[in-house]
């Protein structure tokens, strides 16, 4: 039997990542954050003081950076960085990032790479229109942006940010921008799709529907 793949896309803030890993627990599959491959990227840009909107130098970086996801733990250079990746800076950044065509590029090759390896569930937000055309099986997660921004604010607030609920929302939505609209592989729903809105559901309740959805 081949391998397994399953695409789940969405906005930031529709719950991509934590579904995902539980189905992946779930199905004793592997699970790709393929935003926090971005994530760990922008980190690293900022660690190092390149400035995010000077592309050359954003690329040099991602061509000679190594990233990898072992035991649900996302490795930078062999460092664990799942913490680091999480900080209200690098989100601030990241879909500048994550618009530069070049560096997609070199992320996506890395996402195939593993999917040929594995059985693999993957967030993002181009996994099924462009990572992975012909999944197995695809999902578009959604929820308002008041939704979206009310789980944000909960995460930061209990890490100790000094944050407004109103401020996480205007970020989320400025995201929705850039990621919607940038050139290269934009965040979009794939036409064969499962369109899932999780605005007012817990984590089971969508866990279940996506599960419900999967032959195994």
């Amino acid at each position: 039997m081949s391998n397994l793949v399953i695409a789940v896309d969405g906005p930031a803030g529709a719950g991509k990542s934590t579904i995902a890993k539980i189905i992946a627990n779930n199905l004793g599959i592997n699970y790709i954050d393929t935003g926090a491959m971005y994530r760990a990227i922008t980190y690293k840009c900022l660690k190092n003081s390149i400035d995010i909107n000077n592309e050359e130098e954003v690329i040099k970086i991602a061509k000679v950076t190594d990233i990898d996801f072992r035991d649900n733990n996302i490795y930078l250079d062999s460092e664990i960085v799942n913490e680091e990746i999480r900080t209200m800076e690098v989100s601030n950044n990241v879909s500048n990032v994550a618009k530069i065509k070049e560096v997609r590029y070199l992320m996506v090759d890395v996402q195939r790479e593993i999917g040929k390896r594995n059985s693999v569930i993957l967030d993002g937000r181009d996994i099924g229109s462009y990572v992975f055309p012909n999944a197995d099986y695809k999902f578009y997660l959604v929820a308002t942006p008041k939704e979206r921004g009310s789980r944000r604010y909960k995460e930061l607030v209990e890490k100790g940010y000094d944050i407004t609920l109103e401020e996480i929302i205007n970020d989320i939505i400025k995201r929705d921008e850039i990621d919607s609209n940038r050139d290269f592989a934009p965040l979009v729903k794939a036409n064969d799709a499962i369109e899932i809105d999780t605005t007012g559901k817990s984590i089971q309740n969508v866990v279940d529907e996506v599960v419900s959805k999967i032959n195994m």
